[in-house]
């Protein structure tokens, strides 16, 4: 099993910056593929971010490419994303989670997931 815990949301103004972090704890000899995902009110979760092992392969949803930025330090077995440029578009509750399998922009692969936090951008 692996728990993921997610920080750093909050509110902030279009144009602002967020860090978030994800703490995994439990099997993390393993070597995960991480991603980031979003969900905002009414709409479906998303892919934003994924991030290989060894931070070698990295993916961005096409609407926070060039703003958002997913790094790993697997010394700490955390994994950040960095947002920036932040619009009131990208008001969602974030989530981390982790894939032992496959690295993929799709939900199901990924077998754990966090609580999520909520990141807040208003206008």
């Amino acid at each position: 099993q692996v728990q993921l815990v997610e920080s750093g949301g909050g509110l902030v103004q279009a144009g602002g910056s967020l860090r978030l972090s994800c703490a995994a704890s439990g099997r993390t000899s393993s070597r995960f593929v991480m991603g980031w995902f979003r969900q905002a009110p009414g709409k479906e979760r998303e892919f934003v971010a994924a991030i290989s092992w060894s931070g070698g392969r990295i993916d961005y949803a096409d609407s926070v490419k060039g703003r958002f930025t997913i790094s790993r330090d697997n010394a700490k077995n955390t994994v950040y994303l960095q947002m920036n440029s932040l619009k009131p578009e990208d008001t969602a509750v974030y989530y981390c989670a982790a894939s032992l399998t496959s690295y993929s922009r799709t939900l199901n692969a990924y077998e754990y997931w966090g609580q999520g936090t909520q990141v807040t951008v208003s206008s």
